[in-house]
């Protein structure tokens, strides 16, 4: 399945492998799925998964998947601060809307989700 979104003036499509079209529709509740977007030292994306709302911007793909967007970052620069991972802060930018990814999949493997989100259209 796919499926499309607007994210701070941007558009996201949505892909859903067929395990997670089936996953999702074996939920009693919305599944919530971020888009964390890390800066640090260096910067790394990750799909985070939660049970609950956690962003105010989430936005609603069906009545069973929200999506959001979410820029942090740390305090501080350093290799040793990783392990445990480090608190993290939102990240305010004046143009959100050019670090919005274009695209996110998700699927649903050895019940665990999995996903990824990206900024070159495949």
């Amino acid at each position: 399945m796919s499926s499309e979104i607007t994210i701070d003036n941007r558009t996201v499509k949505i892909h859903l492998s067929k395990a997670a079209e089936k996953a999702l529709s074996a939920r009693d509740n919305p599944l919530f799925v971020e888009m964390e977007l890390y800066f640090s030292c260096l910067i790394r994306k990750q799909v985070l998964f939660h049970d609950s709302q956690r962003q105010d911007s989430s936005v609603s793909v069906d009545n069973k998947l929200s999506v959001s967007f979410h820029p942090v970052m740390t305090a501080s620069c350093q290799i040793k601060d990783a392990e445990p991972e480090p608190a993290k802060s939102d990240f305010e930018m004046q143009r959100r809307d050019c670090f919005v990814p274009k695209w996110l999949k998700l699927d649903y493997k050895k019940r665990k989700w999995i996903g990824e989100f990206g900024y070159i259209q495949n």
